[in-house]
């Protein structure tokens, strides 16, 4: 079943274009890997789908419905989740004060169970629940930041560039934890990343993106077996 579709969307910051007619569509269960270079507008795309930059043209569908126009919360309360590159976690906070944060809407008592359930997905976090969050390695932030985001139980899951600085060690980590979360929850993933052959390792589909433009779509293997398109996207 397809739950989200966005047609044509043109998009971008105040005046300023960034994204000039992409479309993209997700089935439910699935994953999906947007990859392109530096400045493609992959970034955008997930602040477009999150209601976070101004929607010029376009609509986006969850489920059928429109919600091109709601704002951020109001998509979480339908079940979107985000992960941003940058400003994921709360540093002077710890572990255990971020999740709270995380569900701060629900009842203390689903807040316990949805800690408890975290906790079974990322237990490094559960021995260092105390520890300010800006103690932390860049790996184990970005697993905060996923198990934060998760606290609202999404139906769909957007994370962007989540190995972004992380050591090699520590990105593998990262993107064992994300097939993890699809395999044992069943989300709808959606992944921004620069290292295209470990997110479309654990991808159904990917799309490539270029100057704001949808360049390619297709299965995640034909793009990591497809010579021209490793060449042009995936240094050869």
């Amino acid at each position: 079943m397809r739950i989200l579709e966005a047609n044509d969307i043109v998009a971008g910051y105040g005046k300023s274009e960034i994204l000039h007619g992409v479309s993209i569509h997700l089935e439910a269960k699935e994953v999906v890997t947007i990859i392109g270079p530096n400045g493609a507008g992959k970034s955008t795309v997930l602040k477009a789908l999150m209601g976070y930059v101004s929607i010029f043209k376009g609509d986006i569908k969850w489920k059928g419905d429109d919600v091109t126009r709601l704002k951020p919360h109001e998509r979480v309360s339908r079940g979107f989740g985000y992960v941003p590159q940058l400003g994921n976690v709360f540093p002077s906070l710890s572990i255990l004060e971020n999740l709270q944060m995380g569900g701060f809407t629900q009842s203390k008592k689903t807040i316990r169970e949805r800690i408890d359930k975290n906790l079974q997905l990322f237990p490094m976090l559960k021995q260092k629940l105390s520890k300010k969050a800006g103690t932390l390695s860049g790996g184990q932030r970005q697993m905060l930041g996923m198990a934060r985001a998760l606290m609202t139980e999404p139906e769909l899951l957007m994370l962007d560039e989540p190995s972004a600085g992380l050591s090699p060690k520590a990105s593998e980590e990262v993107f064992l934890a994300i097939a993890d979360i699809h395999d044992r929850l069943e989300r709808s993933i959606i992944i921004i990343e620069q290292d295209a052959y470990q997110s479309l390792s654990i991808s159904d589909r990917g799309y490539v993106l270029v100057m704001g433009q949808n360049e390619f779509e297709g299965r995640a293997e034909r793009i990591l077996t497809d010579q021209k398109i490793k060449e042009a996207y995936l240094g050869g």
